[in-house]
């Protein structure tokens, strides 16, 4: 760290004495010693010396009353960075979250510098121009050079070696002969601010009253929760987008969530459409020197839109002023590693904390949601048609018990029928269906062995395009073996079920003209692939889309007008409590890509049980039917929101280790007749990367303080130890 910036003036406090966070996994902070002539003040970034390395940190307060017998033993801050300080608002929802969901402070801190070393002023990049006279010894490849750099402008000595096809080493050849001279780049220029008034559009009179109701919502500064309830296709986020407009005209920073920001392109354009640029991005698949430049742009208030994935709500914007959580429904949003949040509530307590307004947009609101819209916490806008005077797309069930598809497929002939109709009518049709792969079971006829996972309670799912079977829980693969490894029988392997893969095989045997594409995560190798893909479908340059729950993230497909479910009962049997809630967002929003610009969109329901509460509320389109009976079975049953739940997951290296610490922990449990602790049972995948995995369930009241229940109870329980592993997850999304 070499962004030292020591002031002349004296220390902000008398005593000299600061306490740090260090972004690591460590809940405390650590004093240090102000040198003399330094002056720090709380949320500073700092380097100091722990033990035998120098760390980044944060200055989280001053220590007024610092122990006097410490006072010669401790270490001092070793540089002040120049950097834009953590402001404390940021430093109030590190500590909020870290005490909610009982994770180390330092841990969550670690998501707001995701920079570490990288962090402060850009490297500064060296430049080659043409200034002498050619080499003595002029190569083919030297004369490429030349070639390039003959407007005798300056261009990045990377830049300049890829466009003449050339080594770095040619590169600084020609500097040594003195042909080239080097130059130091100059700093990019800040990103182009968006324009609020660029490309507004004519809303209809139903937007109307919503857009209203964002301008207001953002003119007036204070925290507000508002529930932006939208039909597919009615236009949600060119609503949103006049909150947005109307942060910025007031000089403040607007940050938009989305559940997965690798797979937005068409949203980044519909952003430029409106505002003129487009906004900055924030997401794991940016470059080192992107995340930086971006980081900074944040930081320093030159960046007045942030588009991002959940990791976004922790950065340090100079002044936020609004936040938007688009498709707030998404799983997507609970981070199950690390640090266990669920970003849509986080954002809800860092608005409320920045005291600024929020918006929740989705199609299919969390039931979560929807209580506190019902309840009227949160203030829901509503937009029940689709922009443009396009029709919902209608429903119908096809009972597979009536009308099963042939033997070995899973198309039934209805389906089927339809699709090459609309192949007919140069029309698109979805084949949807949420497993990736070819097929998720490989067994032996011979034997019956089934290919399992060496190291997860997990079966293998073959993938044909990668002629591997694949544990989606650990990543170990392999090929598919000519026999089988138990009984030795040749030909005798059989894949049992169907995934996207099987799908675009049946797919092209029923209709061999038509022109197919697999869209599925693990088949994604980057985004710009992704985004291509996406473009030749919005194109009208594939005629059938076999996908997994990535089409229903919000694409807009305009010549899609027929949806086929080919399992729509796959969600409903995994005993997860939120089962019924996700197939019915799930098939809302993939039907929901049906329809949205020309013609009627219809989606097909291949059920076994049509008679479900949630496939009756699908066809009939009866939503308030669906949240009725799920908001009085939650009540019932006090689930939330109407009840609260913590998980605990003991793991370890051999079964009796990780069971003997559960039922340690379980028996320490403090009585509390508003708490209920439920096990330890065998998690439903019981291992998981060779560890045995046990869970404990708690659940308590609504208002009940759960996090520190559990604080106290873990403070009174013996630590893991050997290979034990403990993990927490206050509001856990995930059952597995």
């Amino acid at each position: 760290m070499d962004h030292t910036s020591r002031s002349n003036a004296a220390s902000t406090n008398a005593t000299g004495m600061v306490d740090v966070l260090v972004p690591v996994a460590l809940d405390q902070t650590y004093s240090y010693k102000v040198p003399r002539g330094m002056e720090l003040k709380a949320g500073d970034l700092v380097g100091v010396p722990l033990g035998a390395r120098e760390v980044l940190a944060v200055v989280w307060r001053e220590n007024a009353n610092p122990d006097p017998r410490l006072h010669n033993r401790l270490k001092e801050v070793s540089e002040k960075l120049d950097i834009s300080p953590l402001k404390g608002e940021l430093r109030q929802v590190v500590d909020w979250v870290a005490n909610y969901t009982l994770s180390p402070r330092g841990m969550v801190l670690r998501m707001c510098l995701r920079m570490g070393e990288n962090l402060g002023p850009e490297r500064v990049r060296a430049g080659v121009r043409l200034t002498g006279d050619p080499p003595r010894r002029l190569t083919p490849a030297r004369q490429r050079v030349i070639e390039v750099l003959s407007d005798r402008l300056l261009h990045a000595k990377s830049e300049a070696a890829k466009e003449a096809g050339v080594s770095a080493g040619v590169i600084d050849g020609l500097v040594d002969e003195g042909t080239l001279t080097v130059e130091p780049m100059p700093p990019p220029p800040p990103p182009p601010r968006p324009d609020p008034e660029f490309g507004r559009p004519d809303f209809s009179p139903l937007q109307r009253a919503g857009v209203d109701a964002m301008r207001a919502l953002a003119a007036n500064g204070t925290f507000h929760v508002a529930l932006l309830d939208g039909v597919t296709g009615s236009g949600k986020t060119e609503v949103y987008f006049e909150a947005v407009a109307e942060t910025v005209r007031r000089g403040k920073q607007a940050l938009i969530l989305m559940p997965e920001i690798a797979l937005t392109g068409q949203f980044l354009d519909r952003f430029a459409q409106r505002f003129g640029v487009r906004p900055i991005e924030w997401h794991s698949e940016l470059t080192p020197r992107t995340r930086a430049r971006n980081w900074a742009a944040i930081s320093e208030g030159t960046a007045p839109v942030v588009v991002g994935a959940r990791s976004a709500l922790f950065l340090p914007y100079a002044d936020l002023g609004l936040i938007v959580v688009d498709e707030e429904h998404d799983q997507a949003y609970k981070q199950d590693e690390g640090v266990h949040y669920h970003a849509r509530d986080m954002a809800v307590v860092r608005a409320h904390i920045a005291k600024i307004p929020i918006v929740l947009a989705s199609a299919t609101p969390s039931v979560e949601s929807e209580v506190n819209a019902r309840k009227n916490r949160y203030q829901r806008v509503a937009l029940p048609s689709r922009f443009g005077g396009q029709h919902m797309p209608h429903i119908e069930a096809i009972d597979l018990r009536r009308e099963p598809p042939a033997r070995g497929r899973y198309i039934s002939p209805r389906l089927a029928g339809e699709i090459r109709g609309a192949i007919e009518k140069r029309e698109q049709a979805l084949l949807f269906l949420n497993r990736r792969g070819y097929a998720p079971l490989t067994l032996c006829r011979a034997c019956g062995h089934r290919f399992a996972c060496t190291i997860c309670d997990a079966l293998l799912v073959d993938h044909r395009f990668r002629q591997r079977l694949v544990c989606h829980h650990c990543g170990f693969s392999m090929p598919r073996p000519p026999t089988c490894p138990h009984c030795a029988a040749e030909e005798s392997l059989v894949a049992v079920g169907p995934g996207v893969e099987r799908l675009q095989e049946e797919a092209a045997a029923l209709f061999p003209e038509a022109r197919t594409m697999v869209l599925s995560s693990d088949l994604i190798t980057s985004i710009e692939t992704m985004r291509s893909e996406l473009a030749e479908i919005a194109e009208g340059r594939v005629d059938i889309i076999i996908g997994t729950q990535l089409v229903a993230k919000g694409h807009n497909f305009p010549r899609l007008n027929l949806v086929g479910v080919v399992d729509a009962d796959l969600g409903l049997s995994n005993g997860d409590p939120r089962a019924a809630e996700r197939t019915w967002q799930l098939l809302n929003q993939v039907i929901g890509r049906a329809g949205r610009e020309q013609g009627r969109g219809v989606g097909y329901l291949q059920t076994h049980q049509p008679d479900h509460p949630v496939m009756k509320a699908l066809i009939a389109c009866d939503r308030e039917a669906f949240y009725d009976s799920e908001i009085d079975l939650r009540e019932r049953t006090l689930y939330p929101p109407f009840g609260r739940l913590a998980s605990l997951i003991i793991s370890a290296g051999d079964r009796p280790s990780a069971e003997g610490l559960g039922r340690k922990l379980v028996a320490l449990a403090p009585r509390d007749e508003r708490v209920v602790v439920l096990g330890p049972a065998e998690a439903p995948l019981a291992v998981i990367k060779g560890r045995y995995r046990f869970r404990i369930l708690v659940k308590s009241a609504r208002g009940f303080d759960l996090s520190d229940y559990l604080r106290n109870w873990l403070a009174v329980c013996p630590k893991p130890s050997g290979n034990q592993k403990l993990e927490v997850d206050v509001d856990p999304q995930s059952f597995l």
